[in-house]
């Protein structure tokens, strides 16, 4: 078991003394992932009081608890005053005695994927470490930066938000040598009065950075010269990816099939080919983000293009399940950019019908009605066959659907699976898309069991 951390350390950064000596091989906060060797951190919030796991987390094999309260354990514990708090400490203490190059990546759409694509291309590079899951918020980035290993070489964080001004504590906890902004399109529309304010709530992640970091941007978005006036003003390097001709990262040509994208881009003046596993123009342009930050970080691109081949798409964000018929999960989340993304891909997958399964994308604001209507185009443009709907902003979409189109539509996606179930035939390509508060996967789910019943498993 290497070690992370030891009661001597940890004492010595909370100011606090451990009821006995332990060492630890990992962090959790959640007592049903908790691996044995874990040190427990449980959080108290709007989901409850971790400390009430305690036995769960000893149960499972922690070393050892950090707790803000008195409590009745065979666990060596460190009191302290508020274990979030800690766990920003230990973060931070993890990040002050490490060299590793630190990468924090943005953005309104991609965040994950791209991400999940730099831990692929980084691993077979040098020690690696990076956010798992989406774990980009005030519990994920400081959980994160605490699991980091010492030895690191590189390290990848996910920075996400839905509010102006929660980035701002996360970069300063990070201090990334490099920041990428995937996109600044209309997400979380809700909590904003325009999209310029979008993005510069993501340029809070500008704040953190040394004086003379690099920042990577999609010199295609429209706020592209207002997030490069805001990067200057922090003495920080801008480079762009995308297709203009301006872009230092640049898209020259490009193929996308079903199944896989052909590339060829061109990076600070040097021409690359490569071949992508993943179809769909996001795709290609996370790879251009992630390639440019291999290079800018100055590790091989050559080798990060062999890695990846190996990338795989993060669940829920358009991972494929083959069978008698293919499902295309995109359950996690949806906006209006990311669902015209999943469109395109639908529309040039498969030979048979192609089916769309659509719920609500939330936190829209004053024009989710319009939003909604607007998918109307896409489908008609990439050929989607037929058309399930579900929640109350999705009746804005059925309705103006052409009745050949028209699947079903229901309240809820636990109603929509019947409708579905019936319809699904042998051949067919069905996608399944919405935000995640629509809840969304049980419809994903019921076609996999479906999917395994007729191919008789």
């Amino acid at each position: 078991m290497k070690i992370l951390w030891n009661s001597n350390t940890v004492d010595e950064i909370m100011q606090s003394v451990s009821s006995k000596p332990w060492t630890c091989s990992g962090v959790s906060i959640d007592s049903r992932t908790l691996e044995k060797g874990d040190l427990f951190v449980p959080l108290m919030g709007e989901n409850g009081d971790g400390h009430i796991f305690l036995q769960d987390a000893a149960d499972a094999g922690a070393s050892a608890a950090l707790v803000s309260k008195e409590v009745e354990t065979q666990l060596p514990t460190i009191r302290v005053v508020d274990t979030l708090k800690a766990m920003e400490k230990l973060g931070v203490a993890a990040r002050e005695r490490s060299d590793a190059f630190r990468i924090a990546v943005t953005g309104s759409v991609g965040k994950t994927s791209t991400k999940d694509a730099l831990k692929t291309v980084f691993k077979d590079q040098g020690i690696t470490h990076g956010s798992v899951s989406s774990y980009n918020n005030q519990w994920g980035v400081p959980l994160t930066l605490a699991r980091m290993p010492q030895d690191t070489q590189f390290a990848i964080f996910e920075v996400g938000m839905s509010h102006a001004g929660e980035i701002r504590p996360l970069t300063h906890m990070i201090k990334p040598h490099m920041a990428l902004i995937t996109s600044v399109v209309e997400a979380h529309a809700e909590f904003f009065e325009s999209i310029e304010d979008i993005a510069r709530a993501k340029a809070e992640i500008f704040e953190g950075m040394a004086p003379g970091g690099t920042v990577i941007l999609n010199q295609d978005n429209p706020y592209f010269d207002l997030l490069s006036i805001l990067a200057h003003e922090h003495a920080l390097q801008v480079h762009g990816f995308g297709q203009s001709e301006k872009a230092y990262i640049r898209l020259l040509l490009w193929e996308s099939t079903s199944h896989t994208s052909k590339v060829v881009a061109e990076i600070g003046g040097e021409k690359f080919s490569y071949v992508l596993p993943l179809p769909g123009m996001h795709w290609i342009f996370n790879s251009l983000a992630v390639l440019g930050a291999v290079q800018l970080a100055g590790a091989n691109v050559e080798q990060a293009i062999a890695s990846l081949a190996h990338v795989e798409i993060p669940q829920g964000r358009g991972k494929q399940h083959a069978g008698i018929f293919t499902i295309i999960d995109e359950s996690y989340n949806a906006n209006p950019t990311s669902m015209r993304a999943a469109l395109a891909v639908l529309g040039k997958s498969g030979k048979g019908r192609k089916i769309a399964v659509l719920g609500d994308m939330r936190e829209m604001g004053d024009r989710a009605r319009a939003h909604h209507e607007n998918l109307l185009e896409p489908l008609i443009e990439h050929g989607i066959d037929m058309v399930f709907c579900c929640g109350p902003l999705m009746t804005h979409l059925y309705e103006r659907l052409p009745n050949a189109m028209q699947g079903g539509y229901a309240q809820t996606s636990l109603e929509l699976i019947p409708l579905v179930l019936n319809t699904v035939e042998a051949g067919d390509v069905v996608s399944v898309k919405a935000s995640l508060g629509t809840r969304i996967k049980p419809v994903v789910d019921a076609l996999l069991e479906r999917q395994k019943e007729m191919a008789g498993l």
